[in-house]
């Protein structure tokens, strides 16, 4: 599951209410830690007794090495509850532009299907949408207002044949 950075306040909703609804199904939520729509769906997953969560970094994963920084209590909560932060990058390794559309490939491979909340005409979100089609995975976009900067990315999705997400059952429909 994954968005934009500057969540709207809608987008952030739906990030925490979904991924609750998925890890009470006992579906893992995988995403990127960053602040924004990544954050609400860890949290939503944490809201859950029964899911896990998954975090990709795009840099170290030693605690006084992690990014964004104020993430840091979301980061202490996963491990607590059994998820895991996970990172291709070595201790020390500060992050970087170039980590993050990197960190976005191995987000959709851990995932069976990719969810896109919010996304901006450009957007990592994209990134990760285009890595899962590359690696054969469903990927699904949540319309959005089409005044909304947030929701360009998001429509062209759809347009472009992703799966419109519009409520759980979406999520595992028979075509998908």
């Amino acid at each position: 599951m994954v968005g934009c950075r500057m969540a709207s306040h809608n987008g952030q909703t739906i990030a925490r209410v979904l991924a609750r609804e998925l890890a009470n199904r006992n579906i893992n939520i995988v995403s990127g830690m960053a602040i924004g729509i990544d954050k609400y769906a860890h949290l939503g997953a944490l809201d859950s007794q029964i899911g896990k969560t998954i975090a990709v970094l795009g840099g170290s994963v030693a605690d006084e090495e992690i990014y964004p920084y104020e993430n840091y209590k979301v980061f202490e909560r996963i491990l607590e509850t059994g998820g895991a932060v996970v990172s291709e990058y070595g201790l020390g390794s500060r992050p970087q532009r170039n980590h993050f559309p990197a960190r976005n490939r191995i987000i959709s491979g851990l995932s069976d299907k990719v969810i896109v909340i919010e996304a901006k005409k450009k957007s990592g979100s994209l990134i990760t949408a285009n890595w899962a089609l590359e690696q054969g995975k469903d990927v699904f976009a949540v319309p959005g207002n089409i005044l909304a900067k947030n929701s360009v990315g998001t429509n062209n999705l759809i347009k472009e044949g992703a799966y419109l997400f519009s409520n759980i059952e979406d999520i595992f429909c028979e075509k998908c």
